[in-house]
Formats: structure tokens, C-alpha cells, sequence
């Protein structure tokens, strides 16, 4: 039985290797690439209404993770975002997702515990009772299990094939209405 719990900023900054260990095992990343990631996410945790979930096992390991916290202006995934929404679909749309959204920066379940409903009870429970109107994220742009479990719980694809700045990898940014179906 897994046990989904929430905690905040100071726990998930202390618990960043287990984090790092998740996230690089369901990831794969390239070595060069982790310390950034890892700083990205420590800063992550200062950002408005920053909530961390960990999926845990009944011996203590934790199987999962996932995190958000509401986007803003002057956030950099917001701000990027935002302005490719906008150029592509106007402001009132780009306004509309992203005015009053939550943010789920990461989603990740190791490899040996995946296709278990970790990963939907993690969105789940991350969503749940948000103010926000909307929850928006992005995901690798290619079929993958990340993109069945995000379209079958009602996030539709708001940008496809884009790629963020310095990036090189296609990526689909999605959102939901909340509260998720």
C-alpha cells in the first residue's frame, strides 16, 4: 500500500537526493545536465504555495514524487510560456490558462513502480483543493505513458512541437481545469 504524502519547502529541500535519485532514474538525463536540474528544483521550493507530494512504501522508500506551486509572472516557465501561448493563440487564451494557474513543475515515479496508478494518484492528490482555475504542465511531445495518464485526466494539449529557449527537445504544454474530472 502506497501512502501519498504532502509536505512543504524546508522537507523537500532536505529530501532533494531522494528527489534527484527518482528523477534521474525515470528521466534519464544526460550527467551534465543534473546539477542544474537539481538547482532548478531547490529554487522551485521558494516559489507562492509550493506543495510536495511523496508516494511512499509501507518500508519507508519512497516510490514517487511530484510537486507545483501557483505560476506567476517573473517565474521563467511561466513567463516563456506564457508569451508562446500568446503569440500563437492571443491573449485572452494565454490569459486564461495561465492567469490563475498552479504549476506542476514534476511529476516522477521510479521505473520499478510505475504503471501502478502512482503517478495519477500523485496528480491527483497535488490538484486537490488548489484555488486555482487551472493546473498546466509540460511533458516530452511523443507518446508516451506521461501524456496517456495527462490526457486521461482531462489535460488537453495547449501547445505542441514547442521547444524552450536553449532547449533542443520538442515538448507539449497542457492544462486542466480544476478541479480535475
Amino acid at each position: 500500500m502506497i501512502e501519498i504524502r504532502g509536505t512543504g519547502s524546508a522537507e523537500f529541500t532536505d529530501r532533494l537526493e531522494t528527489v534527484m535519485s527518482i528523477y534521474t532514474a525515470a528521466m534519464r538525463p544526460p550527467a551534465e545536465q543534473i546539477t542544474g536540474r537539481q538547482a532548478i528544483m531547490r529554487g522551485h521550493g521558494a516559489h507562492p504555495d509550493f506543495r510536495c507530494l511523496f508516494a511512499e512504501l509501507p518500508d519507508g522508500r519512497t516510490a514517487g514524487f511530484a510537486y507545483g506551486f501557483h505560476g506567476l509572472p517573473g517565474q521563467w516557465w511561466h513567463d516563456v510560456v506564457y508569451r508562446a501561448l500568446q503569440e500563437r493563440s492571443g491573449t485572452e487564451v494565454a490569459e486564461a490558462w495561465l492567469g490563475d494557474s498552479l504549476e506542476l513543475a514534476e511529476v516522477h515515479v521510479h521505473p520499478d513502480y510505475q504503471g501502478k496508478g502512482i503517478g495519477r494518484a500523485l496528480v491527483h492528490a497535488l490538484c486537490e483543493e488548489r484555488p486555482e482555475r487551472s493546473a498546466v504542465l509540460s511533458t516530452h511531445d511523443h507518446p508516451t505513458a506521461a501524456r496517456h495518464l495527462y490526457r486521461s485526466l482531462g489535460f488537453t494539449d495547449l501547445l505542441t512541437q514547442f521547444v524552450f529557449p536553449g532547449g533542443y527537445e520538442y515538448y507539449a504544454i497542457a492544462g486542466a481545469v480544476l478541479p480535475l474530472r
